[in-house]
C-alpha cells in the first residue's frame, strides 16, 4: 500500500512491511487458487519487497508502479539484495489505466495479480478502473488476490491521530500517531464468497465481469508497534476474484 508524494514518489510508510509478515502470509491463502504455470503481476508494487519475494516462486514476475522514484529504490534493491531468487521485471504502469493493463496483457498474456492496499484509495470511478485493470490481467485463466484494510481501520487511524473524522486524514490509511490505537487481530477465514462487509471490495471486480472465488478477513501487518512492544496490526479483507469456476 502506498501513498503517492507531492514530487511523484511513494512512501510506503507504516505498509512497507517485511515480505515474511506480508506476502508470506498471503501466499498460502492465494497460491492454491493461482495457476503456477502464469506469470504474477505486482500491482502498485512500491518498494518492490513483496515483489521480490513472490519471484521466488511465480516466474515471470512483474512489479507495476506508476512511481517512477519507487521503481528505482525497487530496482536497486534488487540488484543489491536478490540473492539466488528470480529477480522481477519492474515496469511504471499505472494499475488504475486499464488500456495499459491490456497492452500489458498482450505481451505477458493471462496472469495472477496481488493487489495490496490499492483499491480504497480512489473514488468509485478509480475502483472501477482498477478492477477494469485487473479483469483485462487475468484473462480467462487468471486470479487476483486482493487485499484491502477494512472499513473500521479507518476511524482506528483517524482516532490515533487524533482526527474527528476519517476523511480529516492526510492519505488513506497513511497516517502518524498509530501507537495510541489498540491491538486488533483475528484469525484468517476462507468462506468462498463475499460476506456482506466485503461487498464494497467485490463490487468493482463483480461489475468488471469477474467472479469472487473466495473471501476473507485477516490482520493486515504495519511497520508501527504498540506501547508494550507488538506489532501494530489492522483488520483487512481479502478476495481471490477471477472468471473460471
Amino acid at each position: 500500500m502506498n501513498a503517492t508524494l507531492e514530487d511523484g514518489g511513494s512512501s510506503q510508510g507504516i505498509w512497507s512491511t517485511d515480505p515474511a509478515i506480508t506476502a508470506a502470509v498471503h501466499m498460502p491463502i492465494f497460491e492454491k487458487y493461482f495457476a503456477p504455470d502464469l506469470p504474477l503481476v505486482d500491482a502498485d508494487c512500491g518498494s518492490g519487497a513483496q515483489t521480490v519475494f513472490l519471484a521466488g516462486r511465480f516466474h515471470p514476475c512483474v512489479g507495476i508502479d506508476r512511481s517512477a522514484a519507487a521503481l528505482e529504490r525497487a530496482r536497486t534493491a534488487v540488484g543489491e539484495g536478490a540473492g539466488g531468487r528470480s529477480a522481477p521485471d519492474f515496469r511504471q504502469l499505472d494499475t488504475a489505466d486499464p488500456a495499459a493493463m491490456r497492452r500489458l496483457h498482450e505481451e505477458l498474456g493471462d496472469a495472477n495479480v496481488y493487489l495490496r492496499g490499492v483499491l480504497r484509495r480512489g473514488g468509485p470511478a478509480g475502483r472501477a478502473r482498477v478492477a477494469e485493470s485487473v479483469a483485462a490481467l487475468v484473462g480467462e485463466r487468471g486470479r487476483a488476490f486482493v487485499v484491502e484494510a477494512a472499513p473500521e481501520s479507518d476511524a482506528a487511524l483517524a482516532q490515533g491521530a487524533g482526527a474527528a473524522h476519517p476523511a480529516e486524514l492526510s492519505g488513506p490509511l497513511d497516517t502518524p500517531g498509530l501507537s495510541d490505537l489498540p491491538h486488533i487481530s483475528g484469525a484468517p477465514e476462507d468462506s468462498g464468497r463475499a460476506p456482506a462487509g466485503r461487498a464494497e471490495h467485490a463490487g468493482p471486480f463483480i461489475a468488471a465481469g469477474l467472479r469472487v472465488l473466495a473471501a476473507g478477513s485477516l490482520p493486515l501487518s504495519t511497520t508501527d508497534f504498540e506501547p508494550d512492544g507488538s506489532r501494530l496490526d489492522l483488520p483487512s479483507n481479502w478476495l481471490v476474484v477471477g472468471r473460471a469456476g
